[in-house]
């Protein structure tokens, strides 16, 4: 008979007393192939001290030794070491105790005269004691992981979740985590034997939302992040972030895995910035109220009462000139210095009153004012205004046009401080329904430092101005060199803002009619 070559070596655990038989045992296993290590014992005391010392492939008993049987033998490998295999190889054993020794949970069994068999045996028991040792391992890594998950999902303040919606159906829980007492303030037991678990809690004025993302998400296969309102047992209103996945189960079942968070705190600090935000914004507009009230009188007082007294003053010298004559010359020439001082003086009067309350922007509209603050700007500065008013009839309210006109005075403030420019080119255009005013020099441009140094109020000033009348202010560095600073605020800010309050108004009307009575 030719030899077979095994792949590996065999441990092997002979419960023999018989030492010729045992020979003949290791015999027949070299001759398989095997590379053999082998340990005979033949009593129970031995057995136990084998087992408990070295991992074996597999344990050949006699069924009959001095004092004990195969099935007490069979009973020691059960104990120590399960997954064993356990051959029973006896001279003469009989069918009804081969059954019973099976059942006790022998492997098999066979007679010393048909060692043929013994080979295929042993392979076979080995196969399946590797499998059943992979699954044990793997019950265990799956309680293991279990445990695990069962851990961190009691320890996380989010609901874990696991539901399944059938169809348009609402969908209900078949796993959720215990964090739903502390959210929901319900067991989660209780929760997965509801039928309606989750609309049962969210508010009325919210489950369409809800339905409505659940389906959208359902059918594209992407990931629901809804926020919404619930009523946790006991009335208490919370808002919570639902972030959930969904896996199909069949043509008519989702599967929806993920979480669900208290974020009522954030809402609230959110809903308490914007309320900050808001009175900000009303202090704001009402400092600016209070600066234009304020410059108006100091333009009213320069006006009516510095020019007027200037003029006087300048009519006056020209008396006393007239009263001098030609005989006092050196007089006259001082009375003249003192008029061309009083010119300059009534010039810089009406230029500063003209800054404090711009009178052309309320009469002639604000492409005019434009065009006037830059002539003088570039007198005053030295640098040249060029101008284009693509409507001269643009119609704007008095908030918008006194907003756009300031921060546009502010612009050109910054120019003359900051850029180093040597011309402006001044844009007034409308777009739809806003008013949008380009300011363009060709400075040194800007640097992104210089949007985040801290004193940079010029900017800061436009920006929020812009702001509170829902308009904004972008920049944008020219080519080769320079910046355009682009003024945006809305023509009529009060009309807009009741558009919007009443688009509003007709979206919460619809969402009610959609939802239905509410008990």
């Amino acid at each position: 008979m030719p030899v077979v070559q095994r792949p590996a070596s065999l441990q092997v655990l002979l419960v023999e007393d018989d030492e010729n038989d045992a020979a003949l045992l290791e015999h027949h296993l070299t001759r398989e192939g095997y590379t053999l290590e082998t340990r005979r014992v033949f009593t129970l005391h031995d057995l136990d001290a084998a087992l408990q010392e070295n991992r074996w492939d597999v344990v050949i008993s006699d069924y009959l030794l001095p004092g004990f049987t195969a099935a007490d033998a069979l009973h020691s490998v059960i104990s120590l070491c399960e997954n064993t295999p356990f051959i029973v190889v006896s001279g003469m054993l009989d069918e009804e105790t081969a059954c019973r020794m099976m059942q006790a949970g022998a492997q098999d069994y066979l007679r010393k005269d048909r060692l043929d068999r013994l080979a295929p045996v042993i392979e076979r028991e080995r196969r399946e004691a590797r499998i059943r040792q992979e699954r044990r391992a793997a019950l265990e890594a799956v309680s293991a992981n279990e445990l695990r998950f069962r851990t961190l999902s009691a320890n996380i303040p989010g609901v874990l979740f696991q539901m399944r919606q059938i169809g348009r159906g609402a969908p209900s829980f078949l796993f959720v985590s215990e964090a739903s007492m502390m959210l929901m303030g319900v067991p989660a037991g209780e929760l997965m034997r509801r039928q309606d678990p989750v609309l049962d809690f969210v508010l009325p004025d919210d489950r369409s939302s809800l339905e409505s993302a659940l389906l959208d998400a359902g059918s594209r296969g992407a990931t629901l992040n809804w926020e919404g309102r619930i009523l946790a047992s006991g009335a208490d209103i919370k808002w919570v972030n639902m972030r959930c996945s969904p896996r199909s189960l069949d043509e008519a079942t989702l599967l929806w895995e993920g979480a669900m968070w208290n974020i009522t705190h954030s809402k609230v600090t959110e809903a308490e910035l914007r309320a900050s935000r808001a009175q900000l914004a009303e202090l704001s507009e009402h400092l600016q109220r209070v600066k234009e009230e304020e410059r108006d009188r100091i333009a009213r007082d320069i006006h009516d009462v510095l020019g007027g007294t200037l003029v006087g003053i300048k009519i006056s010298a020209k008396l006393l000139a007239g009263k001098l004559g030609k005989n006092e010359p050196l007089l006259l020439d001082h009375i003249a210095d003192i008029e061309t001082m009083l010119d300059d003086a009534i010039s810089t009067a009406g230029r500063v009153a003209r800054e404090l309350r711009p009178g052309i922007l309320k009469e002639f509209g604000l492409a005019a004012a434009i065009e006037s603050y830059a002539e003088d700007y570039s007198h005053r500065v030295g640098i040249p205004c060029s101008v284009l008013c693509a409507d001269y009839d643009i119609e704007t309210g008095e908030d918008t046009a006194l907003a756009l006109f300031r921060t546009y005075q502010e612009a050109l403030t910054n120019i003359s401080k900051h850029a180093g420019a040597s011309h402006v080119e001044i844009r007034l255009m409308q777009e739809d329904d806003e008013i949008v005013l380009e300011i363009s020099d060709d400075g040194r441009g800007l640097a992104e430092q210089d949007l985040r140094k801290p004193k940079s109020f010029g900017l800061r000033s436009i920006r929020e101005r812009l702001n509170g009348l829902g308009g904004r202010m972008e920049l944008q560095n020219r080519t080769p060199r320079g910046t355009t600073v682009t003024l945006r605020a809305p023509a009529h800010p009060a009309a807009l803002q009741a558009k919007a309050e009443l688009s509003r108004l007709q979206a919460g009307t619809n969402r009610n009619q959609n939802n239905g009575p509410t008990q």
